[in-house]
């Protein structure tokens, strides 16, 4: 119990608590938009369901810590770059990503209605398994950032769950104000888009700092908010 006493411990712990909710804005983002195409009454459910599913992942991989490091093993070799498990994750998983959030952009475009029949024709199962098959690749790469910043597994442990409750506190109200937002939601969709472009470089062994990415996002989300605090106070 020396580490309760140990401030680098608690400061590790809150560095990747804080680093895993950054890295975890991805996912809310996607579950919100997806999970939006049911009804409303089953909307809370697959949101639930599907943050559960995307906790237990990351759990399972950080259970089986020396098989993830391996993930980083090269498997092959093609046209001079070294591939592992983990580049083709990112690859198929951002590949994945961009189709998903460039199909929603053209809809959006069109200004397709969401009516009520719209979304029963949205299956529950389907929707929970594009939401584990992203779930997958944002845990790979959470957990993979997890071992690099912390020495314990007690602290990735508690990091990832205080993140993924708050994630899964914060998924409803960012449900919410998407769907009743059409703005907000094409500009959900473009950093989707963006996330999944990173996710194909990274595959590709091409760097992009996340933090370009998401200090672009925050300038966006500001002036959104400016936008809409404008459009509030317009008399109408």
């Amino acid at each position: 119990m020396e580490w309760i006493n140990d401030p680098a411990v608690w400061a590790s712990l809150l560095t990747l608590t804080l680093l895993e909710i950054v890295l975890g804005i991805d996912n809310v983002i996607f579950v919100s938009i997806v999970a939006n195409k049911l009804p409303e009454s089953t909307r809370g459910k697959a949101r639930k369901i599907g943050l559960g599913l995307a906790l237990i992942l990351r759990l399972i991989l950080l259970s089986m810590l020396a098989w993830l490091v391996g993930l980083t093993e090269p498997l092959f070799e093609l046209l001079n770059h070294k591939v592992s498990w983990r580049d083709l994750i990112l690859l198929i998983g951002g590949l994945f990503l961009v189709y998903k959030a460039y199909k929603e952009i053209m809809t959006t475009l069109k200004g397709e209605p969401e009516s009520a029949e719209h979304q029963s024709t949205a299956s529950f199962s389907g929707i929970i398994a594009q939401i584990v098959v992203l779930d997958l690749v944002f845990s790979v790469d959470s957990v993979l950032t997890a071992i690099g910043l912390a020495e314990h597994l007690f602290i990735m442990v508690t990091a990832v769950i205080i993140a993924m409750a708050v994630m899964l506190t914060a998924s409803k109200p960012i449900s919410e104000f998407i769907y009743l937002h059409p703005t907000a939601k094409m500009l959900a969709l473009c950093f989707l888009l963006l996330v999944g472009i990173v996710l194909v470089a990274d595959g590709l062994h091409v760097h992009i700092p996340r933090t370009y990415l998401y200090v672009a996002i925050g300038f966006s989300v500001a002036v959104e908010a400016l936008n809409l605090l404008m459009k509030k106070n317009t008399p109408k």
